[in-house]
C-alpha cells in the first residue's frame, strides 16, 4: 500500500482542471491513497474516478488529467467573469 495520501493542495489542483472542464465537484471521486501509475476513469452515474500517481507531482499529473478528460468528451470552458462587470 502506498505510504502517501493526497492533501487539500492536491485536491485544489485537481479541481482547477475539473472545474474548467465543466465537471461538478460532486461528480469527482479521488482516491485518498496515491498509487502508481495513477488513473482516470468513469463510473456509472457520470462519476469521474481519479487516482493520483505516487511518483511525480500533482501538477505534472494535471496535464494527463486534462488530456484524458478531453478524450472522454469533456471540453475546456472559460470561466465566466461577466458577473463582476454587471455591477
Amino acid at each position: 500500500m502506498p505510504d502517501e495520501i493526497i492533501n487539500m493542495a492536491d485536491m485544489n489542483t485537481i479541481f482547477l482542471v475539473t472545474d474548467q472542464m465543466g465537471i461538478h465537484r460532486e461528480s469527482v471521486r479521488v482516491e485518498l491513497a496515491k498509487e502508481d501509475p495513477g488513473s482516470i476513469g468513469s463510473a456509472p452515474g457520470g462519476i469521474i474516478e481519479i487516482t493520483v500517481p505516487e511518483t511525480g507531482t500533482v501538477q505534472d499529473f494535471t496535464a494527463r488529467l486534462q488530456s484524458e478528460l478531453e478524450a472522454m468528451g469533456y471540453e475546456f470552458q472559460e470561466l465566466d467573469d461577466d458577473l463582476d462587470e454587471d455591477g
